[in-house]
């Protein structure tokens, strides 16, 4: 009998790490091909683990609700064969740390001259993941002092934030951890910024009656809430408001959706409308399409619009649509629904919620009027679409100012004030506006 080592797949380009939220099979069953070992959860998108291989689950090496790191070990299957079996092509390492460093936030570049050499792990009766690896090697962290570092996964395996917490603890002074050697806590001396900050312990009291209930967040509402608040403590935040008159927009969609319905078999509605005059502001006001990084300002060629969908559980998702700007509305049509579908149902892959460049979330889709997004990091800027109300207006005509019942919508956009302006953020949501505004009521789809 062989044992084949089953590693966490690559799941996509910026997915480094999952959640175990379930072990499909248990230890002693059997397992066919392409049978679904364990179910992941990454950043709020779930998964399946398939056995490329037929054999008999052996052995679960991490729990349920454990975190596991591309390229780690996460089950031994017993199959027919000679030899042990490794998968090591699903998990692509880079030539050099530096180069897998630069992905990781938080993790500073040092200067080559003041790197150690990088470790031998072949004598090591511990195992470490290929990212666990290359962040001690960034950090100059020695092979007897990674060893004496206690992990928190199965078997007490060191994993990404057992190490990062360490350096963060190393560097601030604060709950040093000791190794053989050093008998006091360790402490920086330097008058530098610690790499990664330490968040400082505290001991909250939560004050509740007899009739009140205690909810643990689930995992996908922790992620949205560290989300959100980096967001906030990365950005400071700006909205402005646009009032827009959609009523050529709206009589377009009646007269053309039941023919369209019966000729596409989709259902078309505002939201791929929005989603192509979103692509074309872009494209007017292209430094809305930015992200940032230090002092610099990465201008972004494609246009990658997420849209945020509701979750039955109420949560929340955000798949992208990518380069938006070269589909038509037909095209932009069959990517909303499929998406908002797939979002519904949990079947949306990893990389479908990454790499968005900006954002649109349909406030009006629960009867808001109007709504302050807050920006999807490291994107600069989002837009809210309010509900669509019949309003009376005025309208000016050859023959004077008349007022009369249209349809009326408010636009509000978020943006990273560090890098957008007033004068940007207003002129791209008044673009937007406009896009809407002239809607051709004649228009062939």
């Amino acid at each position: 009998m062989a044992q084949y080592e089953l590693l966490l797949p690559k799941m996509g380009e910026s997915v480094a790490e999952a959640t175990v939220i379930k072990w499909v099979k248990q230890p002693g069953d059997a397992i066919d091909l392409d049978d679904t070992i364990l179910e992941i959860a990454t950043d709020k998108v779930d998964s399946e683990v398939p056995s490329p291989v037929a054999g008999k689950l052996v052995k679960q090496l991490f729990q349920e609700n454990d975190v596991a790191q591309v390229g780690d070990v996460i089950a031994i299957i017993e199959t027919q064969g000679a030899n042990d079996i490794k998968v090591e092509e699903s998990i692509p390492a880079p030539s050099t740390p530096e180069e897998k460093a630069e992905s990781i936030p938080g993790i500073a570049q040092l200067p080559a001259e003041n790197k150690l050499p990088q470790p031998d792990f072949s004598t090591s009766e511990r195992f470490y993941s290929p990212l666990v690896k290359n962040i001690a090697a960034q950090e100059n962290i020695s092979f007897s002092e990674l060893n004496a570092i206690k992990g928190s996964g199965a078997d007490g395996r060191l994993n990404k934030d057992d190490l990062l917490s360490y350096i963060a603890n190393k560097n601030g002074g604060q709950q040093a951890v000791k190794t053989e050697t050093q008998k006091e806590p360790i402490e920086n001396k330097s008058a530098a910024a610690p790499v990664v900050a330490a968040m400082p312990n505290k001991t909250s009291t939560t004050s509740v009656s007899g009739g009140d209930e205690i909810i643990e967040m689930d995992r996908m509402r922790k992620l949205i809430a560290d989300h959100m608040v980096m967001s906030k403590t990365t950005s400071p935040h700006v909205t402005s408001f646009v009032e827009a008159d959609v009523t050529n927009m709206v009589l377009w969609r009646n007269k053309v959706k039941n023919n369209f319905e019966k000729r596409e078999n989709e259902k078309i509605t505002f939201t791929p409308i929005f989603v192509e005059a979103v692509a074309k502001a872009i494209k007017d006001f292209p430094m809305i399409n930015v992200s940032v990084s230090g002092t610099q300002i990465i201008k972004k060629r494609d246009i990658n619009i997420g849209m945020a969908a509701a979750l039955p559980s109420g949560n929340l998702i955000v798949p992208v649509i990518r380069n938006a700007d070269q589909l038509n509305l037909v095209g932009l049509t069959k990517a909303v629904n499929d998406l908002a579908l797939r979002a519904r149902n949990s079947k949306l892959k990893p990389d479908e919620t990454q790499g968005g460049t900006f954002t649109l979330t349909n406030v009006g889709s629960f009867g808001n009027v109007m709504g302050t997004p807050i920006i999807n990091q490291p994107q600069v800027a989002i837009l809210a679409v309010g509900a669509i109300k019949k309003k009376p207006a005025v309208l000016e005509t050859e023959h004077g100012d008349v007022i009369a019942i249209r349809h009326m919508m408010f636009l509000s956009l978020s943006y990273d004030h560090r890098v957008v302006d007033g004068s940007l953020g207003g002129m791209f949501v008044r673009r937007v506006a406009d896009y809407l505004e002239n809607w051709d009521f004649n228009r062939e789809i």
